[in-house]
């Protein structure tokens, strides 16, 4: 059951960051922090060894690496990198991280095309007196915690983590 407890806290945490971005463009470090403890945490807890553990950590480096690049060619935020970086230690250096990559990016690129038409309706919208979060359509940004919060909630069952987790409480 305190696997469970811990694995409360990735959706909860996804859904902070997808709000915080939404509302403010940023994304909290304490909360990626907390992301980040808490996978290390549920690891323990779900009884993997450092090597496993390790892996996880390994995936978390090939990502921060890679989104390290990205934020150095200003293509991203390092919200956002460092929100990628905490997620990729849930699921670990299998395949699962690779179903989170591909749904973030399917999700981001959604998102993306969401939030231009929304700018581009911005007169509409306001005429129409639909509220919408002002930076949301002023903001040159994506707020795309949004996205990275859907792709791991999307991929996290197919995650080591998750099964433990169902296997733990007989499902």
């Amino acid at each position: 059951m305190l696997l469970l407890a811990f694995l409360a806290v990735f959706p909860l945490c996804l859904m902070w960051a997808a709000t915080s971005d939404l509302m403010t463009m940023t994304i909290p470090n304490r909360l990626s922090l907390l992301l980040a403890i808490g996978a290390i945490g549920a690891n323990v807890v779900a009884g993997s060894g450092f090597v496993d553990i390790g892996f996880d950590v390994a995936a978390g480096l090939l990502v921060f690496l890679f989104c390290l690049c990205l934020f150095a060619a200003g293509v991203m935020g390092g919200g956002d990198a460092k929100l990628l970086t905490a997620c990729a230690l849930w699921f670990g250096l299998n395949g699962s991280l690779l179903a989170f990559l591909l749904y973030v990016s399917v999700m981001g690129g959604v998102l993306t095309v969401v939030v231009v038409m929304l700018r581009s309706w911005q007169h509409v919208l306001l005429a129409a007196g639909i509220p919408m979060p002002g930076l949301l359509l002023t903001a040159k940004k994506i707020p795309y915690a949004i996205a990275i919060a859907a792709g791991a909630l999307l991929a996290f069952p197919a995650s080591p983590l998750y099964r433990v987790a169902l296997a733990q409480i007989g499902i």
